[in-house]
């Protein structure tokens, strides 16, 4: 019996042709029926395997600088205001820094991403970030550095470039359109201006969103589509974590399959971007985490910024269980091979509790009490 070519992989044929999705298409694929998702997977990993072969590209977050915030960032643990129960530190120095980055390269992160609350960095505070970035790139010369500080004033992305950053992170987070009901302190236009500021310096653009914040599918697409046309190298696509202590506790909307339709969606709209499964992939994905790799090509190891992710041991094996490969670091060759079966993960030796994919159902964000701003050890 001959097969019929679904419209998901006409329309993966067209844009591997050199054609487009358009809004309308990209709202269809979010309204797919559950009965044609494997199919959505299917047409949208043909664009992630055309670009990016079988390779996973895996980041590492370190937080140098946690809670303290005066921003209202409504989906935030680290606003002000927020009861969130999470870890807060000022600044990390050079040498604690450095030794939480080694943590996630040792274990086969590519590229490292310094990130600090705030508005924005002071000139005095970029130059302390440059020394951060110039100690690991010394320290591990093939590691791409990210740095996420907030708003930049004149000159600070350049600062930061010249001292090795590699890229720079501003998400916009969610479409103009519903931006007023996510926060109140600064603007979309702010934040435009800061992922402008860093491309014209010579930074990768890295720029993504949260989804399940109340918004609709159109809005989903609406942001998609400004995230291509801004041309941004790598696009994270978090989903809400509703942390305790902030306006968007409880609320709790995304399920595995509406996660999955969302990544094939920037997939299609953005079929040559870097995409990251980030924050809450673990809660929302579950166990189609894997599945998610066949669209995404990137992902964060182990713990984020103020909550905990499953052990970067399990990250490792789920890689490897989908029979795909970390990317390697430039100069890496001769690194311990990442893609095979890892030890036991660091994080369950810390006395934290790990958060499992049977976990990812609990009500409750696992706030991080390990990694960089303690004397734990890192999950990763």
């Amino acid at each position: 019996m001959a097969t019929t070519t679904t419209r998901w992989h006409e329309l993966a044929d067209r844009i591997l042709d050199g054609g487009a999705i358009d809004a309308r298409e990209a709202v269809a694929v979010l309204d797919s029926s559950d009965a044609e998702l494997m199919e959505v997977v299917a047409a949208a990993s043909r664009l992630r395997f055309r670009h990016f072969d079988n390779k996973v590209k895996v980041n590492y977050l370190v937080n140098l600088k946690s809670g303290l915030c005066p921003e209202d960032c409504f989906y935030c643990s680290q606003r002000l205001n927020s009861t969130a129960g999470i870890l807060r530190y000022t600044w990390l120095n050079t040498d604690e820094a450095v030794t939480a980055a080694k943590a996630g390269i040792a274990a086969g992160a590519s590229r490292v991403c310094l990130v600090a609350s705030g508005t924005g960095p002071s000139n005095r505070e970029v130059g302390k970030v440059s020394d951060i970035i110039e100690a690991i790139k010394s320290d591990t010369p093939g590691v791409e550095v990210c740095a996420c500080l907030g708003a930049l004033k004149d000159g600070q992305a350049e600062k930061l470039c010249s001292s090795g950053a590699d890229a720079y992170n501003h998400n916009l987070n969610t479409a103009e359109s519903h931006y007023e009901e996510i926060c109140t302190t600064h603007t979309y236009a702010d934040r435009e201006h800061t992922v402008s500021q860093a491309h014209g310096a010579g930074l990768s653009a890295c720029s993504g969103f949260i989804a399940g914040m109340g918004e609709t599918r159109e809005q989903l697409v609406e942001l998609a589509f400004d995230l291509r046309a801004k041309g941004v190298d790598s696009i994270p696509v978090n989903f809400l974590l509703p942390f305790d202590g902030t306006p968007l506790e409880g609320v709790d909307t995304l399920n595995p399959r509406d996660c999955l339709r969302i990544l094939a969606m920037v997939r299609f709209v953005a079929p040559d971007t870097e995409i990251r499964m980030a924050a809450g992939r673990e809660r929302h994905l579950g166990y189609l985490q894997g599945m998610g790799l066949y669209v995404a090509n990137s992902l964060f190891l182990g713990d984020y910024l103020t909550s905990e992710g499953q052990p970067g041991g399990e990250d490792l094996q789920m890689i490897a269980d989908a029979g795909l490969e970390v990317l390697r670091m430039d100069g890496a060759d001769q690194a311990a091979d990442h893609s095979a079966t890892p030890a036991v993960a660091t994080g369950a030796a810390s006395g934290a509790a790990p958060v499992t994919a049977p976990a990812a159902q609990e009500k409750k964000v696992a706030i991080r009490t390990r990694g960089a701003g303690t004397s734990e050890p890192a999950n990763a």
